[in-house]
């Protein structure tokens, strides 16, 4: 029953897996935080939103990573790594007691200041971040606390990474393999909370065709943005992120 009613959502769900993955191709992250504007919308729960966000995000990281997993450093990427899983797993534990609306509405202030305030102090900022244990252990909590809660765990890192790497490949690599092992963690644990249900499982499956062109369009525009703009291009679509969420909330 709960299955032959979302039929009528099934085309919305495969537009915006195309243009999350494009998205994800583009900048490095920010599947979620596409498909969330409308995804809780149009899935039974919120839960199940947040499960189908991350198992497409999987897909669409794994066919990027695997180009650029040469560029990949493991020794700056574990310790990001081991932080996001203790806390992504605390808070999938209280994504039933959280009050959705509200904790949207900081979120998306959060990124709008976040990324103006990075605009304008990037050479400053380059200086100050470094790859140190301190930088990733913390990185990496905050950004198991964003991705357990709303199924954006890339904002904190991608700040970390866009200042810590040479260019944009190394930072494209390393981005798309902490997004693939970091959706393989919070996949298995909402498993285990069973938010992967038939529902998820038969959308998935018909959002791969919208997923494939999202990331074929999406490998065109990368390599046509020159690396002195490309941190741009990332600082500002963390911005138009928080806006979106902070409208929608």
């Amino acid at each position: 029953m709960r299955i032959s009613g979302m039929t009528e959502n099934l085309l919305y769900i495969i537009l915006l897996s195309a243009g999350a993955s494009f998205v994800q191709r583009t900048v490095g992250f920010g599947f979620g935080i596409f498909i969330m504007t409308a995804l809780p919308f149009l899935m039974p729960s919120y839960g199940e939103a947040v499960t189908l966000s991350g198992i497409l995000s999987l897909t669409s990281a794994t066919v990027v990573m695997i180009k650029y997993i040469k560029y990949v450093n493991w020794r700056r990427l574990l310790p990001v790594f081991g932080a996001f899983v203790i806390m992504s797993t605390l808070a999938i534990n209280l994504l039933d007691k959280i009050e959705g609306s509200a904790m949207r509405m900081i979120l998306g202030i959060m990124l709008i200041v976040i990324s103006l305030y990075f605009s304008f102090f990037k050479e400053k900022l380059q200086k100050i971040i470094r790859p140190t244990t301190g930088w990733q252990l913390g990185t990496g909590s905050v950004s198991g606390i964003m991705g357990g809660l709303f199924g954006m765990h890339g904002p904190p890192v991608v700040l970390y990474l866009i200042a810590s790497e040479p260019d944009k490949d190394h930072y494209m690599g390393m981005i798309q393999t902490y997004a693939v092992i970091t959706n393989i963690v919070m996949l298995a644990v909402r498993a285990f909370n069973g938010y992967v249900t038939p529902v998820v499982g038969t959308t998935y499956l018909y959002s791969l065709g919208g997923l494939a062109l999202g990331v074929i369009a999406g490998n065109w525009a990368f390599s046509r943005i020159p690396n002195r703009i490309f941190t741009y291009v990332v600082y500002a679509y963390i911005g138009i992120s928080g806006l979106v969420i902070f409208m929608t909330a």
